[in-house]
């Protein structure tokens, strides 16, 4: 069998290794499995009954608490959009004054770490090749040239 392509699976596991690597210790790095993919009436039950035990709908797919500051991050791939639900969910979370952020990178990634102040082993190195034929600053994306350090 044929493995289906998992784009945005893909991405959140690279995301949360990399992040458990570039910040420092203690840091939690979470998943909310918020959703139930199983389709029909059994699906539509279990998902009601984790709505009911205080699931969100739209809730974002990891969540960085380190040092006192608390990152809601949305990963999509390229092409993927918000859900109406999801968009619902980012607007009350800026709203209650903490951070969010959409991923489709790695670079995103530790982009918005650095966009929201947060402490890591990162370091800028200088403008990507991109940047550099078109002589773009960092768009706060997390689209400049990054490296760990030790």
């Amino acid at each position: 069998m044929k493995r289906r392509g998992t784009p945005e699976a893909d991405l959140q596991r690279a995301v949360v290794v990399a992040l458990r690597f570039a910040l420092p210790k203690g840091t939690i790095v979470h998943h909310c499995a918020n959703e139930v993919t199983e389709a029909g009436p059994r699906g539509a039950r279990r998902q009601a009954i984790l709505v009911g035990m205080g699931v969100n709908p739209g809730f974002a797919d990891l969540i960085v608490l380190c040092d006192g500051r608390v990152l809601f991050l949305e990963l999509k791939s390229l092409k993927g959009r918000l859900s109406p639900a999801q968009v619902a969910f980012r607007d009350d979370v800026l709203a209650l004054g903490f951070c969010w952020a959409l991923v489709r990178s790695l670079d995103d990634a530790l982009g918005a770490l650095a966009d929201h102040g947060f402490t890591t082993r990162v370091v800028q190195t200088g403008t990507s090749e991109a940047q550099r034929d078109t002589g773009a600053e960092h768009d706060g994306l997390g689209s400049s040239a990054r490296r760990a350090t030790s």
